[in-house]
């Protein structure tokens, strides 16, 4: 093998497989220009449609993006609708083309006081794109941690009292089984733009292993120039797992002991 190609195998093993974004400053992004922050969010949706197009060609198997938290329910009941609307059109004008492309669809979240045309939209496209394998679009919608979390509990409690499972049943395989995010790996690299830096209930559990970048960059001016470079800088990270340095250690400690004796 030569050089090239051994720098190219050592970057396809050092390529995240499972990149989630938190996409910040639509809002902020709009008030910058005067404009209305719905303005904002237009912007946002044209950032989403030329990343997700760039990455489903790149070999890359999952991206997460964080489109509506449970906690965006607060703000005014016009943007909300505005958000539902936006996540309309989207699938609306991209299922087609995103089918083609051999992604498969899959939204994290609650159905709970979705709209019925929202809710059937989302199962449409589900079913539509359930057999393909390029790429995974998880669209993390009505999506927060905590409330996974609690969804989580309640349901294996229930089942508990059912008689269905033991307390010796649960382990980490079956509180992953009972996420929302079941039977997609947990993200290697999690981007938040804007230049907040906090998860804002955002795949606390699933994210503990992932390596966080933060940008300054608001979402509607993100380019996959940005993403290049949070990529970049992913690769340049030590991902030991807690195991690395602990195996160093104890190896270091047994080298120690024999020239000891």
């Amino acid at each position: 093998m030569d050089q090239c190609d051994q720098t190219e195998s050592k970057q396809e093993e050092s390529s995240p497989d499972h990149v989630a974004i938190i996409m910040d400053g639509n809002g902020r992004w709009a008030e910058a220009r005067g404009l209305p922050r719905s303005q904002g969010h237009r912007k946002g949706v044209e950032a989403v449609r030329n990343l997700v197009e760039h990455l489903a060609d790149t070999g890359l198997k999952t991206l997460t993006l964080y489109a509506f938290s449970t906690e965006n329910w607060q703000r005014p009941e016009v943007e909300v609708m505005f958000l539902m609307g936006l996540l309309k059109r989207y699938i609306s004008q991209d299922l087609e083309k995103l089918h083609k492309q051999n992604v498969r669809i899959r939204v994290a979240g609650s159905p709970a006081g979705l709209p019925q045309d929202v809710s059937d939209l989302i199962a449409k496209a589900q079913e539509t794109t359930k057999d393909n394998d390029a790429m995974t679009l998880q669209v993390a919608f009505n999506y927060g941690s905590w409330d996974e979390i609690t969804t989580m509990v309640r349901t294996l409690v229930t089942k508990a009292s059912a008689g269905q499972i033991s307390a010796a049943d649960v382990n980490a395989e079956l509180v992953r089984a009972h996420l929302m995010t079941a039977n997609v790996p947990d993200p290697d690299l999690i981007i938040r733009t804007s230049g907040e830096y906090r998860l804002s209930n955002f795949m606390l559990m699933q994210s503990a292993y992932a390596e966080l970048v933060f940008q300054p960059v608001l979402w509607p001016d993100y380019t996959i120039h940005h993403y290049e470079e949070a990529l970049h800088d992913f690769m340049q990270r030590d991902r030991r797992f807690g195991k690395a340095e602990e195996l160093k250690a104890v190896h270091d400690n047994v080298e120690g002991l024999e020239a000891a004796r």
